[in-house]
């Protein structure tokens, strides 16, 4: 409403300022015609019929100067027009031949601009019957050469309020479009500046550091996590590009054109590195790093956003985790390789009664489980700090296969599940047999773990140019895509069967595809629910 009254009030001072200043237009033009008419004409100002219509004039640029317009309705503002027009005429009569008669395009302006078509008709109209008038009221008549002119000049006057009419209704409609247009681009900047202002609160009220650059590679935004994490270092602002920062093992200190911050600088997409911040040997951070660069119109770098957090202490609880681990699968190790030891032993006298021979059997069962369960756990142990030890030698994958399949055959039989394969070609590679079977023995496992009574695994080894493809297709009871997705973390089991009676660690997929990989192969699942699951494991051919 405020507003509203504002815009109303401006608009209403416009209205007086253009009336002022239109009719004084037409005054001050009076007002130097007269005056060099009056220095080459003194006996001029002896005629009093031009007198009187000048002095119309000047009376009536005094009243469009004391006269409130702001408070007077619009239509009024028409009689002075009209009133210069009288005042023109009459001079003109007093003085034909001094130029009066131009002077009557400036109210016909005024009335053709301020009052649209209708002011146009009504001015040129008007002023013609004035002209009329006046010379038919001469005491001497019309004389034939003063007709042509009275005929010209509502032409003239004509042309003049149509090209002004049309002028201004064009420039009006500009205007208005303007002042759409004007409205819709403060609308559209009101919201940029509101979204602008959405967009840094919530990108300051975040916990991971957020650092915006254009395309001369400075840095144009850093919100509130970034400058803390920056400040515990010492680092100013404008200094992000000279952090020195390691690699992993916290010495190794990352080339300056390597640093995260300057291959974001060059465009390059960044993925989740880690790196550690700070001097070695005095206070360290781990930070895990992701960039993205911007791209204007025509798909030019036009700067880029680099987004880090600080994962020192995830970092730290995995290796504490993983120390532990270590620690106690060493210290199981030793007395349960002993317990196993004398069950043997136990178990090897024949005068044991049948009751406690079963129970015998039973722990000696469990040892076993046990046992593996340990060397799972040590062997995640070395891979995690990358001693797992892989011995390369000539050996035979099919042999392999075959003979992790005749060990798993009475495992199999328990449940009536059932290997199919066909003859495997001799597969020579440069491996660690023993890795090999570990992988092998867990896919197998699996197969027999997870199918039904009653279920079959095909075993198939394909043999290329480039590599080895060993696929292990059970008819179990598949996982779904979410089960997937988490399949090779450590310690990961499914939901829908870590309730279950199937006993696992949820290590050995994990461990097998490290095992795959060490070897420059790889190991994935395809799997879905209802239809079973089919693991295979790639392995490159020597060149």
């Amino acid at each position: 409403m405020i507003q509203r009254h504002r815009s109303n009030r401006a608009y209403r001072d416009r209205v007086e300022r253009s009336v002022f200043l239109t009719q004084l237009l037409v005054g001050s033009a009076t007002l130097l015609l007269v005056a060099v008419s009056g220095l080459l004409d003194r006996h001029l100002f002896n005629n009093q019929l031009f007198l009187a219509g000048i002095l119309i004039i000047f009376l009536t640029t005094a009243v469009s100067a004391g006269v409130p317009w702001r408070h007077v309705d619009k239509k009024w503002i028409v009689v002075l027009p009209i009133l210069d027009l009288v005042g023109l005429v009459i001079a003109r009569e007093g003085e034909p031949l001094l130029g009066t008669t131009f002077l009557l395009v400036f109210p016909i302006i005024w009335l053709s601009t301020h009052f649209g078509g209708r002011g146009a008709v009504g001015g040129v109209v008007f002023t013609s019957a004035l002209l009329w008038a006046a010379g038919l009221m001469r005491a001497d008549s019309v004389s034939g050469s003063e007709i042509p002119r009275l005929a010209i000049v509502p032409i003239v006057l004509a042309f003049v309020a149509a090209t002004t009419h049309t002028t201004t209704k064009r420039a009006t409609a500009q205007q208005a479009l303007l002042t759409q247009q004007s409205v819709l681009f403060e609308g559209a900047l009101r919201r940029s500046r509101r979204e602008e202002r959405t967009l840094d609160e919530i990108v300051n009220s975040v916990d991971f550091g957020v650092v915006g650059f254009d395309r001369e590679s400075k840095p144009n935004f850093i919100n509130r996590a970034q400058r803390e994490m920056l400040s515990r270092f010492g680092v100013k602002e404008g200094q992000i590009s000279s952090i020195e920062v390691y690699h992993e093992d916290q010495v190794t200190p990352f080339a300056e054109a390597d640093r995260p911050f300057q291959r974001a600088m060059r465009g390059e997409t960044i993925d989740r590195v880690t790196v550690w911040v700070g001097e070695h040997g005095q206070h360290q951070a781990a930070v895990i790093i992701s960039a993205r660069p911007i791209l204007d119109e025509n798909d030019n770098f036009d700067g880029g956003v680099m987004v880090s957090r600080d994962v020192t202490a995830e970092l730290r609880a995995i290796k504490a985790r993983d120390d532990l681990v270590a620690s106690v699968s060493h210290e199981l190790r030793t007395p349960l390789t002993s317990i196993m030891g004398y069950l043997e032993l136990a178990l090897d006298d024949d005068a044991l009664d049948p009751s406690t021979r079963r129970m015998l059997e039973v722990a000696s069962k469990n040892s076993d489980r046990l046992l593996a369960l340990v060397a799972d756990l040590l062997t995640t142990a070395a891979a995690t700090k990358h001693e797992l030890a892989i011995t390369l030698a000539p050996c035979d994958l099919a042999a392999i296969v075959t003979d992790a399949i005749e060990s798993m055959r009475p495992i199999a039989a328990d449940r009536d599940i059932t290997f199919v394969l066909v003859a495997l070609p001799a597969v020579r590679l440069q491996a660690d047999a023993f890795r090999l079977r570990q992988v092998i023995d867990n896919l197998f496992s699996n197969a027999i773990k997870y199918n039904i009574t009653g279920g079959r695994i095909d075993v198939t080894l394909e043999d290329s140019i480039s590599q080895v493809e060993l696929r292990v297709v059970d008819t179990g009871r598949g996982m779904t895509q979410g089960e997937q997705l988490n399949l090779f973390d450590r310690f990961y089991r499914a939901d829908s069967v870590r309730g279950s009676s199937i006993h696992g660690t949820g290590l050995g997929l994990s461990i097998s595809r490290d095992i795959c990989r060490r070897h420059g192969g790889d190991l994935t699942v395809e799997s879905a629910p209802g239809k079973g699951t089919t693991a295979i494991a790639t392995l490159p051919r020597p060149s």
